[in-house]
């Protein structure tokens, strides 16, 4: 029996120990895995990284200008870079000038897209940009959509009117008159009434009044033509010589031939170029000038009109003073003075000119005068 005993308790022992022993390795194999080592990153390499992210993606640029089919700005415009795919790659507007730019672009092919409300919609043809290229596109030109678009076909001598009715604001010091003075980009023939028209508005205005009594006075103060004596009686005839010098002369040269020959009396303001060549625009004008189709020709209205006027002056002026003399002297001084009047006109009168349309648009060719208005 003590044998028995002994026998199961060693056969217990023996078990129990071998359960515990499993149970070690079953716990063993049960262990989580060891936490994997964390290393610090340092300053220097975490900027090193960062800056390698900001590089940009190429240093290549694309500009250019956004312009109306006038060649005005287009404030508003859209324009979006596409891939060679279509898809978009960046977008800006156009600044106050018009222009436009992408920076930092890699190389590739792109296509530009131009929107703006009124417009049409424009887009370029693919183009090839390498690294580092500076690629000016040419100026894009964006026309009105169609279905925004209202043309009002005005007569040419409508138009004319207006152009005429704006020249008459024109004043040099807000007090001369500047009628003649066109500084219109695009002036449109005038007819025969405007012509006539104009010459009245521009000999009757009050200034040449004040011009008359002054230019008599210091006549009767040099006692010039002096058939004509002194007193009241003088100073009244060398005041009615005098005015009438400055009205035929003004009608015939701006109105009678002027209509004869289809010629424009206007002087048109060049403005651009060098100080040399607007000179020689302006002296040149007095001697050629633009017919009512665009046409250069000489400029028979001034040169017939002073020699007209400088014969009929042989109707009222003094006896000693009359003959082809005071013909040819009225005539030269007439020519010179419109010359240098010109030239006035040129440099000074559009700086001193009171009520100038469109002031920083300079005279360009009237051959391209257009003939319709757009709204």
């Amino acid at each position: 029996m003590l044998k028995c005993t002994a026998a199961a308790f060693l056969l217990v022992s023996t078990t129990a120990l071998s359960a515990q022993q499993a149970g070690v390795r079953a716990a063993s194999l049960e262990l989580p895995e060891a936490p994997v080592p964390q290393f610090q990153t340092s300053p220097l390499q975490t900027s090193a990284s960062q800056a390698l992210a900001a590089l940009p993606a190429g240093s290549a640029q694309i500009s250019g200008s956004v312009l109306d089919s006038t060649g005005a700005i287009v404030p508003g415009a859209q324009v979006t870079l596409l891939n060679e795919t279509g898809a978009p790659v960046r977008s800006t507007s156009v600044d106050a000038r018009g222009g436009f730019l992408f920076a930092r672009l890699p190389a590739g092919r792109y296509m530009l897209r131009v929107t703006c409300n009124g417009f049409a919609p424009h887009a370029s043809s693919a183009f090839d940009l390498s690294g580092e290229q500076t690629y000016v596109l040419p100026d894009i030109s964006l026309s009105i959509a169609s279905t925004n678009t209202e043309i009002t076909v005005l007569p040419t001598e409508v138009i004319a009117e207006a152009q005429i009715k704006a020249q008459e604001q024109q004043r040099v010091f807000g007090v001369f008159p500047n009628f003649y003075t066109s500084f219109e980009p695009h002036p449109v023939p005038m007819t025969t009434k405007q012509k006539f028209q104009l010459a009245t508005r521009d000999t009757l205005d009050w200034t040449s009044f004040i011009g008359v009594t002054v230019s008599a006075g210091v006549e009767q103060a040099n006692n010039s033509y002096a058939g004509y004596g002194q007193g009241a009686a003088g100073y009244g005839k060398r005041w009615a010589a005098r005015f009438g010098d400055g009205r035929i002369s003004d009608y015939f040269d701006h109105a009678i031939y002027a209509s004869l020959f289809h010629q424009d009396p206007r002087y048109f303001y060049q403005g651009t170029g060098t100080t040399k060549s607007r000179v020689y625009h302006a002296i040149a004008s007095a001697f050629v000038a633009r017919s009512d189709s665009g046409k250069m020709m000489p400029n028979y209205s001034y040169l017939l009109g002073a020699m007209t006027s400088g014969a009929l002056s042989n109707l009222y002026y003094p006896h000693a003073d009359r003959g082809w003399d005071l013909v040819f002297t009225n005539a030269a001084i007439g020519i010179g003075g419109r010359a240098a009047g010109a030239v006035a006109r040129e440099l000074l009168g559009r700086k001193l000119t009171k009520h100038v349309p469109g002031k920083d648009v300079p005279y360009t060719d009237p051959a391209n005068t257009p003939s319709a208005a757009t709204h």
